[in-house]
């Protein structure tokens, strides 16, 4: 680690490289992963789907010590319209990273094909309210996004739980620059995300922002206002939440 520091609650730690980074939150999450189970029968985690999250999803499946299978899976958005077997779906791409490689106890996913989006919204938000969220894992979107929450979109005191968004084009085009799509036209321009609220009405959240192209947002989320302008700034605010850097997306704050 090259440097640790606080903005407020909120934690942040530095890495050199992406992968130590990835290894970093993946060896602390599994530490509180393993307190909470000492304690509970059972605890449900919230997971982002993202490039941004390869390393961390990668070192946290091949953890020994957690038991997966006391752990109820959930993820915190995803798009309205894609066919329910599209690579780009966020079910999906949880599915190949970790969904799949591991045996949860339970994997609950939201429906990317349902004909009311939003009946699907209260379905999901149900089930998030009979498995209270005990630990996020999260990234940050280019705009300084948790989940779907586009600034445009994003409310402090959202009274939902689940709801349908517009998605900037900022946000959209993160995606092309992610390689998920080839060019913006095909990127929706509709989700399904979990709120602000939801998200950090976790006790813990360990969020995970690698890559240059981040810079801009991890030095709003830290230094800026604490504000929907950058919705990420809101972590500041959280007394169990760390936001893990390699150096490219820490360089506009190491300067």
């Amino acid at each position: 680690m090259i440097k640790t520091g606080k903005s407020d609650l909120l934690t942040y730690k530095i890495y050199e490289t992406r992968e130590q980074m990835g290894i970093a939150a993946a060896a602390e999450a599994a530490l509180v992963i393993k307190a909470l189970l000492s304690k509970k029968s059972e605890i449900n985690m919230i997971f982002a789907a993202a490039p941004s999250q390869n390393e961390f999803l990668y070192s946290l499946i091949h953890d020994k010590s957690i038991d997966f299978s006391r752990i109820n899976a959930f993820h915190m958005d995803e798009y309205i319209g894609l066919p329910s077997e599209a690579p780009q779906g966020f079910g999906n791409f949880l599915k190949r990273t970790i969904f799949d490689k591991v045996a949860f106890k339970s994997v609950n996913t939201i429906n990317t094909t349902a004909n009311d989006p939003e009946k699907e919204c209260e379905r999901y938000a149900a089930l998030l309210k009979s498995y209270p969220c005990d630990i996020v894992c999260m990234g940050i979107g280019e705009n300084g996004h948790i989940a779907f929450n586009d600034p445009h979109v994003a409310d402090f005191d959202d009274k939902k739980t689940v709801k349908v968004v517009s998605l900037d084009n900022t946000c959209r085009m993160q995606q092309v620059n992610d390689g998920c799509f080839a060019r913006i036209d095909d990127v929706p321009k509709y989700a399904l995300t979990l709120t602000i609220p939801a998200l950090i009405a976790s006790e813990y959240i360990f969020c995970i922002v690698p890559a240059k192209t981040k810079a801009d947002a991890v030095k709003a989320t830290l230094t800026g206002p604490i504000d929907v302008s950058c919705p990420a700034s809101i972590l500041r605010k959280h007394k169990n939440a760390v936001l893990y850097l390699d150096t490219d997306s820490a360089s506009n704050i190491l300067n």
